[in-house]
């Protein structure tokens, strides 16, 4: 029997959604459509891609060598080498279930950074600490364009800032920089740490700033500049935010709940009055 196709073009399988132009403005995954009862399957596609990507970012190892690499050949290269430590966590498993154990120095740790205190008598401005997180990717993403537009800042400070060998630490967490940075005695420490993924972001790294660090302290007493990416917070205005607190930390020697970001407040960037609008001004 002769089949018959029909010569009218076939309905597209996809119904569209009138918010899919929402899409432009955000990576929120609304106004997909659907094919039948379902998502479109390049949008399920799309979902699997980022589910995988936030796994890998979660379970990947540091590339420690290569990032040691790539701070050698910056201009703001600093003579010591990085030093190298580690968390109580011996592997990811154990990080991924017992995360007090990543907000402490292994041993071996504590005492290569007791070894590197002796030697030197004067306190150091800051700390800077740089942990693999919840994603190691955002710290090999972000870390190297972040300190580029940070450090020419403190080095052209009025009052320039003594800075202490960089501190890599694997399986760690945020708090692990308050115990590294009262054995390096330093007055001030920022922990750059691989935030945790989500399905639009595998590569945020997120910024923690101590003033006065000791183990112990609680996130009360840290500032936290989040979403650093180039997707997200650029480095450029992430380093800005970043400057801005240090330099009110220095000069106030605190921070946390009693130190407010104002680096988006209006009346840092103009000197125009307040002025009620209810009331009409005069011309």
């Amino acid at each position: 029997m002769k089949r018959i196709f029909p010569t009218h073009p076939i309905e597209e399988a996809v119904v569209e959604n009138p918010w899919h132009k929402l899409r432009s403005f955000t990576d929120a995954r609304i106004g997909l459509g659907r094919a039948g009862v379902s998502v479109p399957t390049k949008h399920l596609l799309a979902f699997q891609l980022a589910h995988a990507q936030a796994i890998d970012a979660v379970h990947s190892p540091l590339n420690i060598d290569g990032l040691t690499a790539s701070f050698a050949e910056q201009d703001w290269s600093m003579e010591q080498a990085p030093i190298r430590l580690h968390s109580q966590a011996e592997n990811r498993a154990t990080y991924l279930q017992r995360p007090d154990w990543g907000r402490r120095l292994h041993r071996t740790s504590i005492e290569r950074l007791q070894e590197h205190s002796t030697s030197r008598s004067e306190p150091y401005d800051l700390a800077i600490v740089i942990v693999d997180g919840l994603s190691a990717f955002a710290i090999e993403e972000n870390t190297v364009p972040f300190l580029n537009e940070l450090l020419p800042r403190l080095q052209g400070d009025a009052a320039p800032w003594s800075i202490a060998p960089l501190c890599i630490v694997e399986q760690g967490r945020v708090a692990i920089g308050d115990p590294i940075g009262e054995i390096l005695n330093a007055r001030c420490v920022i922990v750059l740490v691989g935030e945790r993924p989500g399905l639009s972001s595998p590569d945020s790294m997120g910024l923690y700033l101590t003033w006065a660090p000791k183990a112990g302290l609680t996130d009360a007493y840290r500032n936290c500049i989040s979403n650093i990416r180039l997707a997200g917070l650029n480095h450029h205005d992430a380093a800005r935010k970043a400057y801005y607190l240090l330099s009110e930390a220095r000069t106030k020697k605190l921070s946390g709940v009693q130190l407010k970001d104002r680096t988006d407040d209006s009346v840092l960037e103009h000197d125009n009055e307040q002025h009620n609008f209810l009331v009409s001004q005069p011309k």
